[in-house]
């Protein structure tokens, strides 16, 4: 896939919001690596008090966190999708994230865009961010 502009995102006033109304993160493609981008984000989200929930195919631990295999098996509400998976991924994630029905936000990571999907959820009422990294963000507040 090529590289997008991300041309559909929440601006700062937005993504404050965003974090004061979120508690429950999922982080998809959460490493259990902790050199890892995913852990080290994931990590920093647990450690301010958001509640983690790492999603990723193996391990049945990482930070301390029951991993779950997919976005649909998760039995408790989701506030936030956290995204470090290759832009091809991102739709299908969204497309998940509409059918829980429980999601507020998709956000995906520096460097990830998917303008196409980014619109699909806005369509289906769940803020944006793309291209931005949750821990940058959140320490910029």
């Amino acid at each position: 896939m090529q590289c997008e502009f991300a041309t559909i995102n929440s601006d700062s006033k937005q993504i404050k919001e965003i974090f004061e109304n979120t508690k429950t993160i999922a982080i998809i493609g959460c490493s259990p690596d902790s050199s890892k981008a995913s852990n080290i984000v994931a990590n920093y989200l647990k450690n301010v008090g958001f509640k983690i929930v790492p999603v990723y195919p193996k391990e049945e631990e990482i930070l301390g966190e029951k991993v779950y295999r997919t976005l649909a098996e998760i039995p408790f509400k989701i506030d936030m999708v956290d995204i470090f998976r290759k832009p091809d991924v991102i739709a299908q994630v969204v497309d998940e994230a509409i059918k829980r029905g429980d999601v507020d936000t998709v956000w995906t990571q520096l460097g990830l865009v998917n303008n196409e999907a980014a619109k699909k959820a806005l369509d289906a009422g769940i803020k944006v961010v793309q291209n931005h990294c949750t821990k940058i963000e959140h320490q910029a507040l």
